[in-house]
């Protein structure tokens, strides 16, 4: 879980959408696309998805990451799950195993955060990495080439108390969306390869 770091800002390089807003999943999935580089398919994709189910705030990563599980999509690679989360304890290491098995890889980054009292409910995608374990002053190592966040309580007091006693029913609607959109994101990236695939037969037959 982390901390809003712009919790007081108010720049606009980061997307912010209601998790039950209307098509709030194809509106995520080209947030996130619009941040991910041109030719994105000659890369492996990686999800992580960072949490713990011992927490009901925190748990919305491995509630996401079990949901894409379920997917099977074959473009993007998932870690971070109920049955296997990633969290404090062995972040670092699950960072290493993922770097060994996935080259240069681009990774998402999915987290659970606090933040204003109107703003929770509400997903955020944002370029760079997401610092994990801010929210609860741990130091733990950023993650992600981008990230996408949840809203899921307020911040500014007793965070640990306040992640223990956050409303499960927001969290698994915010992890639906979530998933849908990740799934819209890893159909998008196989229509382009596709599409890559055919241009490039097209161009031979051409020459």
């Amino acid at each position: 879980m982390n901390l809003k770091s712009n919790f007081f800002d108010k720049k606009s390089d980061i997307t912010r959408i209601a998790h039950d807003a209307k098509d709030a999943p194809v509106s995520i999935a080209k947030a996130l696309q619009d941040l991910m580089p041109r030719f994105i398919t000659l890369r492996p994709i990686v999800i992580v998805c960072i949490g713990t189910d011992r927490s009901t705030g925190d748990s919305l990563g491995p509630l996401v990451g079990t949901k894409l599980r379920e997917y099977n999509s074959p473009s993007i690679h998932v870690y971070g799950t109920l049955d296997d989360p990633i969290h404090a304890v062995n972040l670092e290491d699950k960072i290493d195993q993922i770097m060994k098995l996935h080259p240069n890889p681009f990774i998402i980054a999915i987290d659970a955060c606090l933040g204003r009292l109107k703003s929770v409910g509400q997903i955020t995608v944002s370029d760079g990495p997401v610092m994990p374990g801010a929210g609860v002053k741990k130091d733990l190592p950023p993650v992600g080439n981008i990230h996408l966040t949840g809203i899921v309580n307020v911040s500014g007091f007793m965070e640990f108390f306040v992640l223990q006693n956050t409303r499960l029913s927001l969290v698994m609607k915010m992890a639906n969306t979530i998933a849908a959109s990740i799934s819209e994101l890893s159909l998008n990236i196989e229509r382009k390869d596709l599409l890559s695939d055919f241009d490039t037969d097209q161009e031979q037959m051409n020459s």
